[in-house]
């Protein structure tokens, strides 16, 4: 049997689509993908390769070997035949690092903080969400079926409000280091407030692992919190450590846990070996190396200090994120694009990414930027801002 096609008719159901098509472009928020070659042609400080080694010749090896020995590809799902031992070494050796009992690596950041959020809460229960986090977590909570309350940004005392209300299973979530504006955290106060009310502390580490602590051993080293019963950490292998993927750490217990539940992690295909392998590598030079992490802070410190004595508005910098405010969306995207053309790529965040409405440049502090090369920056980022967002010097 034959079908014909439906008839022309003026009616199509995406023509909704139409409509928000005009109202991104009214309000300045169109977004567009730009392909780019293997070759870098613009200085970066726009991506998230805050250490430098997404093109070092020992990670791109180490990724390189493992695409040979194991395959393109996973194969299937962790659970069935996607789990090789080049993924346990991986998660054994990230656990080591960052000073917890064990870890579970997924196919994505994104991935790890839905398996977290929804594998550890559910119908019933609580989740305590920063009002700055990561759109993952928002994802995360939605997907939980837990009751979500969303506290002011930064504020223990509004977590310990919305924990005493609630009678039953509860945990707060929280980024470490805040991908917009790049501040931290402050999680001695959040712990002692979930340990209070008997509450997991769910802390994503993304912008803080291979920054943060001695040696990048991430943020919830740095406060002392790595290991704790309460204390469960998601991560992505696609920042310091230069790969792709995520993980989950935590008590031997919660990562079982999450192996029988995670619907992100039973039901997705493994990562990829190359990505494993490629991780793997950064994270051993990462130990032999690990004045690194402090030259990431170092940069994203003398890039603030540069900027805002040029007559810039820019958020101190808690770890290797520096924000820098532009006066609207329009502005925040001709400024970037002035940058990208004077040969400088800086990242561009606009409503709805930023919570509180305001544009902003984001810049990446990475570890291998010169002295030249910072100068080179700054330079470009100050000639090429708007009259608006310079303050005038007294």
């Amino acid at each position: 049997m034959s079908f014909a096609p439906p008839s022309a008719s003026p009616f199509s159901p995406f023509d909704w689509i139409d409509d928000e098509a005009r109202r991104r472009a009214a309000a300045g928020l169109v977004r567009t993908l730009r392909p780019r070659g293997p070759e870098a042609e613009l200085l970066d400080l726009a991506s998230n390769d805050y250490l430098g080694l997404t093109r070092h010749p020992e990670v791109t090896a180490a990724a390189a070997a493992a695409a040979h020995r194991w395959g393109a590809g996973a194969t299937g799902s962790r659970l069935v035949t996607g789990t090789t031992a080049l993924h346990a070494e991986l998660e054994r050796e990230l656990a080591d690092f960052c000073g917890f009992e064990a870890a579970l690596v997924l196919s994505s950041g994104y991935a790890a903080n839905l398996a977290a959020l929804t594998a550890l809460s559910g119908r019933g229960s609580l989740i305590v969400s920063d009002a700055g986090n990561h759109a993952s977590i928002v994802d995360g909570c939605r997907l939980s079926r837990a009751e979500t309350a969303v506290v002011p940004h930064a504020d223990p005392a509004a977590v310990a409000k919305a924990l005493q209300a609630h009678e039953g299973r509860a945990l707060a979530v929280t980024d470490s280091v805040f991908s917009v504006d790049g501040d931290a955290a402050p999680l001695p106060a959040l712990a002692e407030v979930c340990r209070a009310a008997n509450a997991a502390l769910v802390v994503d580490d993304a912008h803080g692992l291979g920054v943060l602590g001695d040696g990048g051993r991430g943020a919830l080293a740095a406060a002392g919190l790595a290991g704790g019963e309460g204390v469960v950490a998601t991560l992505t292998l696609s920042k310091s450590l230069g790969s792709q993927g995520g993980a989950v750490l935590g008590p031997a217990r919660v990562i079982d846990h999450l192996v029988n539940t995670a619907r992100t992690f039973i039901f997705d295909t493994g990562l990829a070996p190359a990505a494993a392998g490629g991780a793997l590598g950064a994270l051993r030079l990462l130990r032999r190396e690990p004045e690194r992490a402090a030259r990431a802070r170092e940069v994203a410190t003398t890039l603030y200090g540069r900027l805002t004595a040029a007559g810039l508005t820019a958020v101190r910098p808690d770890a290797a994120v520096v924000s820098v405010r532009a006066p609207s969306a329009d502005a925040a995207m001709t400024w970037a694009a002035d940058c990208r053309a004077a040969g400088v790529a800086v990242g561009c965040f606009r409503p709805p990414s930023v919570p509180d409405g305001i544009s902003r440049l984001r810049l990446t502090a990475r570890a291998d930027l010169t002295e030249e090369q910072i100068a080179a920056a700054v330079a470009t980022i100050v000639t090429a801002a708007p009259q608006e967002a310079l303050t005038p010097l007294s």
